[in-house]
C-alpha cells in the first residue's frame, strides 16, 4: 500500500493592460485597431448610460437601479467576444452587456422603470431577461447550453453573476450539471469584492473563485476584470472552445463595485473610502483611454464625439420610454397562466371598466 498523488491543478491569472495603459504584446488578442474603438465606444456608451440613471432615479423617474461603475471592462469585453446567435443569460448588473450586443437602450430605461416589457428581448437578439434573484438564472443557461447541444448547434450560452452567487447552491448544482454533460456554456463572475455588505472573504475560503470550477471538470481562470484585452481573450478563447464541443469554463473576473450596491444602498456603511479610491486608480475606462492614445486610436476631437453621440443617443432612448408611457394596470395579470383564472378574469374587467 503506498500514498500516492493522484491529481494536481493550476489556477491561472491573466493580466495583459497595465493601469499606465502598457499592454504585453505577446499576449494581446487578435483585435483590429476598429474593435478596439468599438470596445471603447460601448464602454463609455454603458458607463454614460450608469451615470444618466443615477441621476432620473434621484429624480424619482426610474426605480432602484444597480450600477456597474468600474465593472465596464468585464461586461463590454466579454460581450463583444460572442456570436449574434450565443445566448446571454444576465444577473441585475449586466447593463453593459446588453448595451454592447445592441439591446434597445430605451427598452433599458423601461425596465429600470418599473416597466417588464423592457425586457421582451427583440427578434434579433439572443438576451434572457435580467434576473433578480441571486444564482437562480444558472442551471437555465445550462439547460439552454444542453439544448444547443443536443440540437447540435453551434452556439455557446453566457452566464454572467457576481461572487455572491458562488455561496448559493445553484452555482454549485449549475457547475455540476455544466461538467458532467460537457455543456457549451461559459460562467463569467464579475468579481466585484461585496455581495451587498458581506465582503468576499465571508463567501469562500478559497483563494481564487476560479478554482471552484476544478471541483466539476472544467478550466477555471482568473483575469484582470479592469483589463479589457484579458477579459477579451479569455471570453474569446472560451467560447470558441464551447462552440467547438469542449465543454464549460469559468472566468473569474477580479473587478470592484464602485457604487453603492444598488440606489437602496449606503456603501459608506461598511466600506473604508480608502478602499475604493484604491480601486478607483484602476478604473478601466481611464486604463484603455490611455493606450488608446499612446497607440494613435483616440484624439480629442473623436473623445468629444462620441460623449456629444452617447448624450444624444441617451436623450432619444428617454424621449422614446417617456412617449411610450407607463402599461396599462391590466397587464399585471396577463400570461400568469395560459388562460385567466376567473378571479384574475374579474380583476381585469374591473381595470378595462376603470373602477381598479
Amino acid at each position: 500500500m503506498a500514498e500516492k498523488t493522484i491529481a494536481t491543478f493550476e489556477v491561472r491569472r491573466l493580466e495583459i493592460l497595465d493601469e499606465e495603459g502598457n499592454a504585453d504584446k505577446a499576449l494581446m488578442p487578435s483585435l483590429t485597431g476598429d474593435d478596439i474603438r468599438g470596445i471603447y465606444e460601448k464602454m463609455l456608451l454603458s458607463r454614460a448610460f450608469d451615470e444618466r440613471a443615477l441621476r432620473l432615479q434621484r429624480e424619482g423617474r426610474l426605480g432602484t437601479y444597480a450600477s456597474i461603475r468600474g465593472q465596464e471592462a468585464a461586461q463590454a469585453a466579454s460581450a463583444f467576444a460572442a456570436e449574434k446567435s450565443d445566448w446571454i443569460f444576465p444577473s441585475f448588473r449586466e447593463t453593459g452587456v446588453q448595451i454592447t450586443v445592441g439591446y434597445p437602450i430605451f427598452m433599458l430605461f423601461q425596465y429600470w422603470s418599473g416597466d417588464e416589457r423592457g425586457m421582451k428581448c427583440p427578434d434579433d437578439l439572443s438576451v434572457f431577461p435580467i434576473c433578480i434573484s441571486v444564482s437562480t438564472h444558472l442551471p437555465h443557461a445550462v439547460g439552454a447550453a444542453i439544448a444547443m447541444k443536443l440540437k447540435k448547434q453551434k452556439k455557446a450560452a453566457i452566464v454572467y453573476f457576481g461572487d455572491g452567487a458562488t455561496s448559493k447552491g445553484d452555482f454549485h448544482e449549475a457547475f455540476n450539471m455544466a461538467g458532467v454533460f460537457k455543456a457549451p456554456v461559459v460562467f463569467i463572475c464579475q468579481n466585484n469584492q461585496w455581495a451587498i455588505s458581506v465582503p468576499l472573504s465571508r463567501q469562500t475560503a478559497a483563494r481564487t473563485l476560479a478554482q471552484k470550477a476544478l471541483a466539476y471538470g472544467f478550466p477555471g481562470i482568473q483575469v484582470d476584470g479592469n483589463d479589457v484585452f484579458a477579459v477579451y481573450r479569455a471570453a474569446s478563447e472560451a467560447l470558441h472552445k464551447a462552440r467547438d464541443g469542449e465543454g464549460p469554463s469559468f472566468i473569474e473576473c477580479q473587478t470592484y463595485r464602485i457604487s453603492d450596491h444598488t440606489t437602496a444602498d449606503d456603501s459608506s456603511r461598511y466600506r473604508p473610502a480608502r478602499e475604493v479610491e484604491y480601486w478607483r486608480a484602476k478604473d478601466p475606462i481611464k486604463r484603455l483611454k490611455t493606450y488608446m492614445e499612446k497607440e494613435g486610436l483616440l484624439t480629442e476631437d473623436y473623445q468629444r464625439q462620441l460623449e456629444e453621440k452617447n448624450e444624444s443617443a441617451l436623450d432619444e432612448a428617454f424621449r422614446k420610454m417617456e412617449e411610450i408611457g407607463p402599461p396599462p394596470p391590466s397587464e399585471m395579470f396577463a400570461r400568469t397562466f395560459k388562460e385567466p383564472t376567473r378571479r384574475e378574469d374579474i380583476e381585469m374587467r374591473s381595470f378595462v371598466d376603470g373602477g381598479g
